[in-house]
């Protein structure tokens, strides 16, 4: 009985000497922050957000000086599969991190050097935040908070791993799984975070130089720029002019048109789209003994499908529908003095305009 006591006695000094060894290991919180999927914007009202960027702050504010001097790191990794490749997902869920990131720098005063990112084309439309607390501050670090909709595994709270999500798609490679720290160190230096005011305009607009082959083909310049106002909406202004004249001018090939358009880009990668186009102009035609000059008006319904060639090059395949009016005269050249034959009209219902155009994005 007493060796029995002697080993209950001695198990137990052993566990009491365990705990405060245990109560001194770093404790991981982590802070998830979601997105809208295929959406690189950080809505702060949007879910719980909010409160979980203020519970984010407070803790950066309670550990400012140790993460500013670097011994308290950030360890922030964007998620996004909701896009339609690899490139794209990782693309996107690097801008969710640096929106994030934004945030700590503008709100808590932190610089690009107190975080460490990685970026993931798996998992799910989150941003998750890390902090590794010392062990002094381990008791009284916030927990993460469990949404209704959402359940964060025992391990994943305390490993800071991601929470999970529903599947959906396979996962597919990371960008930084295998990254050494001097490579993690460099893609911050590459990819500094973004000011909200750029961000919006690089995720939400651009501009780019049309200009239609098909145009081209008939010896007629032609030049457009179209405004992406929204991933779903553009508006494009394309014109051309030509002016030609050979045998002693007795032929003559000669005109000019504008074309504003408003679009509506559809399905999930906004290359096929909708629209409604306007079309004025003059023109010249003499090709045989009898030339016709005068003015047209017209418009119509316009669809097509965009062929990305790269990241700044497509090639947009277009065709409209709708009607056009032509007011011209018939004229003739006489000893070189063209002689006016008849006034017409003719109206034209049908295609309108086609085009195979070169797309260049350049914002």
């Amino acid at each position: 009985m007493t060796d029995v006591r002697i080993w209950i006695t001695a198990a137990l000094l052993l566990l009491a000497s365990l705990l405060p060894a245990a109560a001194q290991q770093p404790a991981d919180t982590t802070y998830t922050f979601r997105f809208v999927g295929g959406k690189d914007m950080f809505y702060v009202p949007w879910k719980d957000n909010a409160p979980e960027l203020a519970r984010l702050l407070a803790c950066v504010d309670g550990h400012k000086s140790d993460i500013l001097a670097g011994r308290l790191p950030l360890y922030v990794d964007g998620y996004c599969r909701s896009m339609p490749d690899v490139r794209a997902c990782l693309h996107t869920a690097r801008i969710r991190a640096n929106r994030v990131k934004t945030e700590l720098i503008l709100r808590a005063g932190l610089t690009e050097d107190c975080f460490v990112t990685h970026n993931h084309a798996s998992g799910g439309e989150y941003v998750t935040v890390r902090i590794t607390l010392p062990a002094t501050h381990a008791e009284t670090a916030p927990e993460p908070e469990t949404r209704p909709d959402e359940t964060v595994p025992d391990e994943a709270a305390n490993t800071g791993a991601v929470p999970a999500e529903p599947a959906e798609a396979p996962a597919q490679a990371d960008e930084t799984a295998q990254a050494t720290p001097a490579e993690s160190h460099d893609a911050r230096q590459s990819a500094p975070a973004d000011r909200p005011q750029e961000a919006v305009l690089g995720a939400e607009s651009h501009l780019a130089l049309r200009t239609n082959l098909l145009h081209w083909a008939t010896l007629t310049p032609d030049l457009g720029l179209e405004w992406r106002i929204h991933p779903s909406w553009g508006i494009l202004v394309n014109g051309a002019w030509t002016s030609w004249s050979w045998k002693g001018k007795d032929r003559r090939y000669a005109l000019w048109e504008v074309a504003p358009e408003v679009r509506h880009y559809i399905s999930k990668e906004k290359r096929g789209y909708l629209g409604a186009m306007f079309k004025a102009g003059e023109f010249n035609y003499k090709l045989s003994a009898t030339g016709k000059q005068g003015d047209l008006v017209g418009g119509g319904i316009t669809g097509g499908y965009q062929l990305r060639l790269s990241k700044a090059l497509a090639l947009d395949f277009s065709l409209a529908l709708g009607y056009l009016k032509a007011d011209y005269e018939k004229y003739e050249v006489v000893d070189g003095v063209r002689v006016r034959r008849s006034n017409e009209t003719k109206n034209w219902w049908g295609p309108v305009n086609a085009g195979v155009t070169l797309v260049w994005t350049i914002k």
